[in-house]
């Protein structure tokens, strides 16, 4: 999945469901192990200009929580547009 920062001085990271925000991007694998080891190892400050709060990575990748709750608890579509590789 694609994260970006939210820019304005903020620290928040925010996953880029459709992967077309605006901004720099990094990757991560959509699991609680990746995201435990990227913010073990602070990935997110390098990757992401000075980016650390990954709470909203973290309630999206909540265990329990099928995708589709997560998107539309985050106003996302559930369905992939058309034309997108999923």
């Amino acid at each position: 999945m694609r994260l970006v920062a939210q820019g304005g001085g903020s620290s928040a990271v925010l996953v880029d469901v459709r992967r077309r925000m605006a901004g720099r991007g990094a990757w991560l694998h959509p699991s609680e192990k990746c995201l435990a080891l990227a913010i073990k190892r602070r990935a997110f400050g390098r990757a992401l200009a000075g980016a650390s709060d990954a709470g909203a990575v973290e309630r999206f990748l909540m265990p329990g929580t099928p995708l589709v709750e997560a998107q539309a608890a985050a106003g996302k579509p559930s369905k992939p547009e058309s034309g997108s590789e999923n």
